[in-house]
């Protein structure tokens, strides 16, 4: 049937160039923004999930920050900790020669003069040893705490510990000296005992530090992890999309023809009545 008011054939055309239209525009949104879910209105279901990874994602990265942060007030703990340790292993030498009997009042000044200064030392490291207003041995300790996870649980938490004169872990006493070989005798005692004490603290933040490294290293293949399922989950495949385009173009311009020809056809209804 040949009609001027119904012209099915260029509808259909028309239908088809809008719908053709809309698989040109997406497909150039995906080729221009690289991601073929830009929004919510591409695909609702997959944007919130793959929004809710990518604040996963952005969460983690402050986990990571918090870690290093721990890590670096425990390291600052270990390194006063080690420096603690030299000064004992110091002041034991020195106690064991103040033991021994017959010395001159000369030698055995000079000795007490040398551990006081070593035994003092202690304090000024301990006083020293902060990173970020956090000092983890001082007479009340902090702790060095790493978020755990992107919800703020699951935090791991490594203990100070007073490393100051008479504070527990060193019970040398601001009172220590080897003045006499009695007080040298007493002192050595409290010397080799902070040493063992100093020395199982030091492998108490040792396992400290490696539980954050661990820890660094698991938030890091984590985020590799969710990067990895955003991407498959939101990226566009730019070599499909680019074919893709060049076939819409094609679909386009055979579109535009029909729609030529089905306007044409309507002048052959002038022909019936010449």
């Amino acid at each position: 049937m040949i009609s001027v008011n119904t012209n099915i054939g260029a509808m259909a055309a028309v239908q088809n160039l809008k719908q053709t239209g809309v698989q040109l525009q997406q497909t150039q949104s995906a080729i221009s923004t690289g991601k073929k879910i830009a929004n919510v209105r591409d695909n609702g279901a997959v944007w919130v999930i793959a929004n809710k990874m990518t604040t996963d994602l952005q969460a983690y990265s402050r986990v990571r920050e918090s870690n290093d942060r721990a890590n670096a007030i425990l390291d600052t703990a270990i390194a006063a900790g080690e420096g603690v340790m030299e000064l004992l292993n110091e002041m034991k030498a020195k106690a064991l020669a103040g033991t021994q009997t017959g010395l001159s009042a000369g030698s055995q000044a000079a000795l007490a003069a040398d551990f006081a200064q070593l035994r003092d030392q202690i304090t000024t490291i301990v006083a020293n040893a902060s990173f970020d207003g956090t000092n983890m041995v001082k007479a009340t300790p902090d702790s060095a705490i790493a978020l755990g996870d992107s919800s703020g649980g699951n935090g791991i938490t490594i203990l100070g510990a007073d490393l100051g004169l008479n504070g527990g872990v060193v019970t040398v006493t601001t009172g220590s000296a080897v003045d006499s070989s009695g007080n040298a005798l007493t002192a050595l005692g409290q010397v080799n005992a902070s040493i063992t004490a100093v020395g199982t603290q030091l492998a108490t933040w040792g396992a400290g530090a490696k539980r954050l490294q661990v820890q660094r290293a698991f938030v890091s293949k984590l985020q590799d992890a969710l990067n990895t399922g955003i991407g498959s989950l939101v990226d566009a495949d730019l070599s499909s999309e680019s074919a893709k385009l060049q076939s819409l173009q094609v679909k386009q311009q055979l579109g535009i023809q029909a729609l030529s020809i089905a306007n044409s056809g309507t002048q052959a209804a002038l022909s019936l009545f010449r």
